[in-house]
């Protein structure tokens, strides 16, 4: 499992790499500058500008100081906040992403699979007639319309929630329910047919065979190993889910890394642009490392190294 893990790091490394290449070529093929849309500047105050932060030095070289300061961890200046850097920028909305990612991922965990187990083992019966509709609505609604449905019910009609902004727990419910109502319907749907399959299979016809009781051939083999491709599906969900959500975070007026990072795109904020996206990607690698790992435990036939015993 280590040599695995040194691997996957490596090959990781890569792919990291090509990623910012490949962010950096097509950001700087984007017609136009950080500063292209500012008014009333004139000619020698934008050359200056330019130069302060470098801009007009030939795209190789701007390359190469780029690649030099993310050695460092430098994710250099934002161009559109003043005196506030992309490490800033990260470090102060990250956090307020995380808790409400959290929170979310959470919600659509602990109800997404429970619904989906239920409706794997009441088979074409009311049960799972109900959370295959309910899941479906999710899968197939926006979750801004979830978002914009909780304001007007529970927000204005019943008074029951703050409309927006961030604070207390009150403050939580309503956007992580909008987020999560989408991966908890997915997750619900991959469980049940997950689950279908695996109950099909001999090994679970055998220890019903043996006499085990039918909480533990459920629980202890049907469920484990069912719970494969939900785990799959979790990691980069999680990594979307916690870097936040522009649409909800926007609809909720939450001062999150999502809402940064779609406006770093319309302000041509070079900087802002690569680092979210390099900090998103690493977050995506990570959790899709844990995902890997996570397989032996929860199936002891899958081999990291690729192998099976014999």
């Amino acid at each position: 499992m280590f040599r695995y893990t040194l691997n996957r790091i490596f090959s990781s490394l890569l792919v990291l790499f090509a990623i910012i290449s490949v962010t950096f070529v097509l950001m700087h093929a984007i017609p136009g500058g950080p500063f292209t849309n500012e008014k009333n500047i004139p000619a020698a105050v934008l050359k200056n500008i330019e130069e302060h932060y470098r801009i007009n030095d030939p795209l190789w070289k701007q390359y190469v100081d780029y690649l030099a300061s993310l050695a460092r961890f430098d994710l250099g200046p934002s161009f559109k906040y003043a005196g506030r850097s992309v490490n800033d920028i990260i470090r102060e909305s990250f956090p307020v992403s995380f808790q409400l990612g959290l929170a979310s991922i959470g919600l659509a965990v602990l109800m997404g699979i429970p619904a989906g187990a239920v409706a794997a083992l009441r088979q074409n019966k009311w049960q799972d007639y109900l959370a295959m509709l309910l899941a479906t609505i999710g899968v197939s609604v926006p979750s801004f319309v979830v978002a914009t449905m909780l304001v007007y019910f529970l927000a204005i009609k019943l008074a029951l929630l703050p409309a927006a902004m961030w604070g207390g727990i009150e403050y939580m419910i309503m956007p992580c329910l909008a987020l999560a109502a989408h991966p908890m319907a997915f997750i619900a749907r991959l469980t049940r047919s997950s689950m279908l399959e695996v109950l099909a299979q001999d090994y679970i016809k055998t220890a019903r065979a043996k006499g085990l009781p039918q909480s533990v051939v459920l629980y202890r083999h049907a469920l484990k190993n069912a719970l494969i491709p939900v785990v799959t599906y979790i990691g980069p969900m999680s990594a979307s889910i916690l870097t936040g959500s522009f649409i909800i975070e926007t609809i909720f007026a939450i001062p999150g890394l999502g809402r940064h990072f779609v406006t770093s795109i319309y302000n041509r904020d070079y900087t802002v642009i690569l680092g979210i996206t390099i900090f998103y990607s690493v977050l995506v690698i990570v959790l899709n490392l844990i995902v890997d790992l996570i397989y032996p435990r929860l199936d002891p036939r899958i081999k990291l190294h690729g192998k099976e015993e014999g």
